[in-house]
């Protein structure tokens, strides 16, 4: 399992990497979270509808009320143009961090 301290940095990076395929509900991110990372990180609501609120406030998310497959009413969060550029950002970003750390992980310190 992977540890809540390890993925901190990283959350607005995943919601907005899953967001950016398709619209989705709090609830139904939370379970793609956990089924995509095969139960590794099983996200936690309050760091979910955290992360949800503070790209919203951002202009990074928008939402809007809608009726789930199931029938039940549910808020829905799209990416907006923004969040799709700090997306592209937070990749990069990503990448960067990834090579650092393998370097130092493998014994070796950066170039």
């Amino acid at each position: 399992m992977i540890g809540a301290d390890a993925i901190r940095g990283h959350i607005d990076l995943i919601v907005l990497a899953i967001l950016v395929t398709r619209d989705s509900y709090a609830y139904e991110l939370s379970r793609t979270i956990t089924d995509s990372s095969a139960g590794q990180y099983p996200i936690k609501q309050t760091t979910l509808y955290t992360a949800l609120k503070r790209l919203e406030s951002q202009g990074l998310l928008s939402s809007y009320d809608a009726t789930s497959d199931t029938g039940r009413p549910r808020t829905y969060y799209r990416v907006t143009p923004s969040g799709a550029e700090q997306l592209a950002a937070l990749r990069e970003e990503w990448r960067a961090t990834r090579d650092l750390v393998d370097h130092f992980a493998k014994g070796r310190e950066p170039s």
